[in-house]
C-alpha cells in the first residue's frame, strides 16, 4: 500500500490539502474530543470482532438488522459501522507504516495517534476536522486571474531560464540561438494571422525526464560523442514554441525541481501535494511520467488530465489502457498510463491517435537558396550515420555507391578512424551544425542505411538541397519481426527508413527503393546525378508551421472534461440523425448545427466512412486523401451511424474493443466502444467493417483541419 488516497474515498470535498503540524497545546476541547473518538474507536473494534466471529450466518443478518432498527431515527449501523471501520483500519495502518514515507514527518505525523488524526482529518480529509482545529485550516486560494499571451520576440529570457547545468542544455541553447531569426519572423506572421485574436496565457511546467540524473542521463555524455540528439533537438524547439507563444514557462530537469515547481512533498508520494496544481499544463516524457508516479503518485493521480507526453514513436490506445492491455497482450515497458491517447505527443504524424508535436528544420533565405544551386557537387554523397555501428556490413554497399560518387561521413571517433568506415570514404568527424549544414549545401545525395529510424536528420538535408535516398523494407519492419521496436507501445508497421518523407514528400526531394536490386540501385543513382532539386522544408516543420500548431493545440485542445461522453445505451436513440449522406457519395457528414455540439476540431469537418475488412481506420481515411481524428470518435459511437451508411443493425452491443464501433462481416450486429479510453484509429481484423471517423486537414499542417486555426 503506496498510497492512502488510492484505497480509501475521500470524505471532505477539497482541492487543496496543505502542511499542519501537531500542536502540543491544542487545548482541553480538542484532547477531549481525541480521547472520544479512541474510546469509540474501541467499541467498534469489540462490536466488529464479535460481529465477524458470526461469519455468513442468518444470526448475524438478524442481529444487524436489530441494531439497525434500534437506530431508526439515526443514521443506520451499517453506514456507521462502515464508516468507523475504514477509519481504524487507517489509523491502524498510519500506526504501523507511518515511517515508510518521509512525507507523513513532513505533514506533522510524529507517532502519535493526535498527529494521525490531524492528518487523516486535515491532510487527506477522511474524516471531519476535530474539535477545536477548525482554525488551523488554510483555505484553499483563488485561482491567478487570467493572462493575455503576447508573442515573445526576443529568446534572451529563454536562454537564461535554461541555463548551462549539462552539455545537453548547452546544445539545446545553441539550437535555440540559432533559429532566434526564423522565431521572431515567425511569430509576427503568425500574430498577423490570428488578427489580434485573444490568446490566453497558460503557466505551463516542462519536466525534461531523460535528462535528469535519477533517470540516467545517458544523452547528456554523449552529445560531442555521435549519441543521439533527435530529443534535445524536439525539446530545444518545445521551449522556444512555448516561450515565443508568450506562455509563463518552467523549466525542470530533476527530481527536487519537479518536486518543488509541483508542490510535492518531499518522500515516496504516499502523501497529496501541498495546494493546488500550479500550472495548466506540463510537458514531459516517459522518464518524466514514471518519476511523477514513483515520487508523488497522489500528484500524478489528481492531476495527469493535464500531462502532455512527448513521445518520438507514439502509444496507441489499446497499449494506452492498463486493464485492457494486460488481458488482451498488448502490455509493453511503457504505455498503460490510461491517458487520453491524444496526451502523447509525437516527432513526426505517424499516429493519428496521437497529437503531432514535431520540431523545427532551419529554412534558407533566398540569398542561401541560389547559393545552394549554384555549388553543389552533382557526384557528392553524405552517408546518414554518425555512429561506426551503422556502418557494419555495408562495405559491398559503399563499394557500388563509391563507383558512382564520393562518399563522405560525419562518423564520430576519438583518435583513429573507425574500422567500419572504408578508406574511400572522406570522414569528417562529428560536425557542429553550421559545418554540418555547409557539406549537406555541396552534396546532391544524402542516403540511408535503414537506421536511425525517422530521425531529423533526412529533413535537414532536404531543407539544404539534397535528395534523400532510403530503403524500402520488405517485409516491413514492427513489434512482429524487429528487436527495435519490440516492447513500444505500438503496432505500427514502418515500410521504409523515413515513413513521414517517403509519404508526405517524396518525389524529387525523396527516393525509396529496394537496395537489394543492384540494377536498379545503379540507375536510381544515375537519376540522382542528373536532378535538380531546390531545398525544401514542409510548411509543418518550419517555426510558423510549429507554432500554428502548438498555438491551436494549447487554446483549443482539452482531456480534463469532467464530463466526458460514457457508453450510449443500446436502446436509446437521438430523436433525429445527426448524420447525412453527401451526394453521390458513401461518406457521412455532421447534419446538426456546430453550436448544437461544441467541438474541437469543429464537427463541421467530420466525415464518417466504413472501412474495409483488414482495414484499419488510418488507411481507410488516408486513401480518401483525408486523417483519421480520434476526437470524433464519441459522435459516431451510436446506432445511427451505422444506420446512415446502410449497415444493418439486427441488435446493438457494448463491449470493450479497440476495433469499436464496428460491425462483424458474419454477422449483423453492430458493436458500440464501452470505454472511450479505447477509441482508436489504429487497429485492423478481416472480421470487422470499421467505423471511421475522419477530417480533411491544411496544405503542409496534418495536424489541423482547414477550420482548425
Amino acid at each position: 500500500m503506496t498510497s492512502l488516497g488510492g484505497q480509501f474515498p475521500g470524505r471532505r470535498p477539497a482541492d487543496s490539502p496543505f502542511i499542519v503540524q501537531a500542536e502540543e497545546n491544542a487545548g482541553q476541547e480538542s484532547r477531549g474530543g481525541l480521547k472520544k473518538i479512541s474510546d469509540m474507536l474501541e467499541v467498534i473494534l469489540r462490536r466488529v470482532d464479535a460481529l465477524t466471529k458470526l461469519g455468513n450466518s442468518n444470526d448475524t443478518s438478524h442481529r444487524l438488522e436489530e441494531l439497525s432498527s434500534a437506530n431508526a431515527t439515526r443514521p443506520t449501523f451499517e453506514s456507521k459501522l462502515a464508516n468507523y471501520v475504514q477509519f481504524f483500519s487507517l489509523l491502524q495502518w498510519m500506526r504501523a507504516r507511518w515511517t515508510s514515507d518521509p512525507c507523513y514527518s513532513f505533514y506533522g505525523v510524529d507517532g502519535s495517534d493526535c498527529s494521525f488524526l490531524v492528518y487523516l482529518s486535515e491532510v487527506e480529509w477522511f474524516c471531519p476536522l476535530l474539535p477545536g482545529r477548525n482554525q488551523t485550516t488554510i483555505p484553499t486560494p483563488e485561482p491567478p486571474p487570467k493572462q493575455k499571451a503576447v508573442f515573445q520576440f526576443d529568446v534572451g529570457p529563454l536562454l537564461e531560464q535554461v541555463g548551462a547545468r549539462k552539455e545537453s542544455l548547452n546544445f539545446m541553447k545553441k539550437r535555440i540561438r540559432m533559429l532566434a531569426a526564423q522565431w521572431a519572423s515567425a511569430a509576427r506572421r503568425l500574430h498577423d494571422k490570428l488578427q489580434k485574436r485573444r490568446r490566453e496565457q497558460k503557466r505551463i511546467l516542462v519536466h525534461v525526464g531523460f535528462l535528469t540524473e535519477e533517470s540516467g542521463d545517458v544523452f547528456s555524455p554523449k552529445v560531442l560523442k555521435g549519441g543521439p540528439l533527435g530529443e534535445m533537438v524536439q525539446w530545444a524547439d518545445i521551449l522556444a514554441t512555448l516561450h515565443v507563444l508568450g506562455h509563463s514557462l518552467k523549466i525542470s530537469v530533476s527530481l527536487k525541481e519537479l518536486q518543488q515547481f509541483l508542490g510535492a512533498p518531499p518522500g515516496r508520494g504516499s502523501c497529496p501535494p501541498t495546494g493546488p496544481l500550479p500550472f495548466d499544463l506540463i510537458y514531459t516524457d516517459y522518464h518524466g511520467l514514471k518519476q511523477m508516479k514513483q515520487h508523488m503518485s497522489l500528484t500524478l493521480k489528481k492531476h495527469k488530465c493535464h500531462v502532455r507526453v512527448i513521445d518520438t514513436f507514439g502509444t496507441e490506445p489499446a497499449y494506452n489502457h492498463e486493464t485492457y492491455a494486460t488481458q488482451n497482450g498488448y502490455r509493453t515497458n511503457w504505455g498503460y498510463w490510461n491517458l487520453n491517447a491524444l496526451q502523447y505527443m509525437t516527432m513526426f504524424p505517424h499516429t493519428p491517435d496521437n497529437s503531432f508535436m514535431g520540431f523545427v528544420v532551419e529554412e534558407v533565405n533566398e540569398t542561401e537558396r541560389l547559393s545552394i544551386q549554384k555549388n553543389k557537387v552533382n557526384n557528392m554523397a553524405v552517408v546518414y550515420g554518425k555512429d561506426a555501428s551503422m556502418w557494419k556490413g555495408k562495405d559491398k554497399f559503399l563499394e557500388l555507391l563509391h563507383h558512382h560518387m564520393e562518399i563522405h561521413g560525419t562518423v564520430y571517433y576519438d583518435s583513429q578512424r573507425p574500422p567500419q568506415v572504408p578508406a574511400f570514404v572522406k570522414n569528417h568527424g562529428l560536425l557542429p551544425q553550421h559545418e554540418l549544414q555547409q557539406v549537406l549545401r555541396k552534396a546532391k545525395l544524402f542516403i540511408g542505411f535503414g537506421f536511425p529510424y525517422e530521425g531529423p536528420a533526412p529533413l535537414e538535408a532536404i531543407a539544404n538541397g539534397c535528395i534523400f535516398l532510403q530503403p524500402k523494407f520488405n517485409p516491413p519492419h514492427s513489434s512482429y519481426n524487429h528487436d527495435f521496436f519490440k516492447g513500444k507501445p505500438t503496432s505500427r508497421v514502418v515500410a521504409s527508413q523515413h515513413p513521414y518523407a517517403e509519404q508526405f514528400i517524396g518525389r524529387p526531394h525523396v527516393l525509396t527503393m529496394d537496395f537489394g536490386n543492384w540494377t536498379t540501385f545503379n540507375e536510381t543513382i544515375r537519376e540522382i546525378m542528373e536532378l535538380n532539386v531546390e531545398p525544401f522544408v514542409p510548411h509543418e516543420f518550419t517555426c510558423e508551421g510549429m507554432l500554428e500548431r502548438v498555438h491551436a493545440y494549447i487554446q483549443n485542445q482539452t482531456t480534463c472534461n469532467n464530463t466526458r461522453p460514457g457508453p450510449p445505451h443500446p436502446t436509446c436513440s437521438p430523436p433525429k440523425s445527426p448524420f447525412r449522406l453527401l451526394p453521390n457519395s458513401s461518406t457521412l457528414s455532421w447534419a446538426l448545427p456546430g453550436s448544437a455540439q461544441p467541438s474541437w476540431p469543429p464537427l463541421t469537418a467530420l466525415r464518417v466512412l466504413a472501412s474495409a475488412p483488414n482495414n484499419s481506420c488510418v488507411k481507410t481515411c488516408q486513401e480518401a486523401g483525408l486523417i483519421c481524428e480520434p476526437a470524433f470518435f464519441q459522435y459516431i459511437n451510436v446506432k445511427e451511424a451505422f444506420t446512415a451508411l446502410n449497415l444493418v443493425c439486427e441488435g446493438v452491443e457494448l463491449e470493450m474493443n479497440h476495433l469499436l464501433p464496428a460491425v462483424p462481416v458474419e454477422h449483423k450486429e453492430c458493436h458500440l466502444q464501452q470505454d472511450s479510453l479505447l477509441f482508436s484509429c489504429a487497429g485492423s481484423s478481416p472480421k470487422y467493417t470499421r467505423l471511421c471517423p475522419c477530417r480533411d486537414y491544411r496544405r503542409g499542417q496534418v495536424a489541423l483541419c482547414g477550420d482548425c486555426l
